[in-house]
């Protein structure tokens, strides 16, 4: 008679045992996978990019986040430009320019003007170093340049579809011609031997034909990813 009684408060204790394993189961939340990751959202939009989180900084990826915010990235040689378009810059620049297109510019002529004016960008860089560093004009380095500009300009001409597009390739046409008579002024200096031009540290500041380059350069990045046509005295 004691035996059964001693048999059934073991018999009780073990299925309360077993009751709370299954009850503390059901309420230890599962985890979920690559926990340290976000869903982007840019103004209210759920982007297709992933944002990581490591040692407590976000890092998302340029390409997509340009992507989302209708921006460009391009890469330069020492650096990486993010360009995003601003809505009050836009506004301020079609009121500016009364003679636009209302059709605007293209997306595909947009594209390969950006990636045309990277490539003037380049070149300029090139024959700066050599008259930085006081480098002979030898080799196909400054050439290579010169033709990937070439081969930019064709693409872009082809791109053009609207009447804003032929009017923006306008711009880089004069542009692209700035650029060419300055670099061969600077190559001719330097092949006879100019110092004065060529070999002094202050010749590219205070250059007024490489300034108006690079002011012109700066509009049309900022024209293009407007998406709108506008007009610069810098690219006359």
């Amino acid at each position: 008679m004691n035996k059964h009684h001693t048999f059934r408060p073991i018999v009780v204790f073990g299925f309360a045992l077993s009751l709370a394993a299954v009850l503390t189961a059901q309420a230890t939340p599962p985890v979920a996978p690559n926990a340290s990751d976000k869903v982007l959202v840019v103004n209210g939009k759920t982007v297709e990019a992933t944002v990581r989180q490591i040692d407590g900084r976000s890092y998302v990826d340029i390409e997509a986040l340009a992507q989302a915010t209708k921006g460009t990235v391009t890469v330069e040689t020492n650096r990486v430009v993010l360009t995003i378009p601003v809505a009050q810059d836009s506004s301020a620049a079609r009121s500016a320019a009364p003679a636009q297109d209302p059709q605007g510019l293209s997306r595909d002529f947009a594209k390969a003007a950006v990636g045309e004016v990277a490539e003037m960008r380049e070149w300029q860089g090139v024959i700066g170093t050599m008259v930085t560093y006081g480098l002979a004009v030898s080799g196909t380095w400054a050439q290579d340049s010169r033709e990937r500009v070439d081969e930019g300009l064709r693409q872009t001409t082809l791109a053009a579809s609207t009447d804003a597009d032929r009017n923006a390739l306008q711009l880089l046409n004069n542009a692209t011609s700035n650029l060419e008579t300055w670099a061969n002024d600077v190559v001719a200096a330097r092949q006879a031997l100019n110092g004065a031009k060529t070999l002094d540290s202050n010749s590219q500041q205070n250059d007024p034909a490489l300034a108006n380059i690079t002011n012109c350069s700066r509009f049309l990045n900022v024209m293009l990813v407007s998406g709108a046509f506008s007009d610069d005295a810098s690219c006359h």
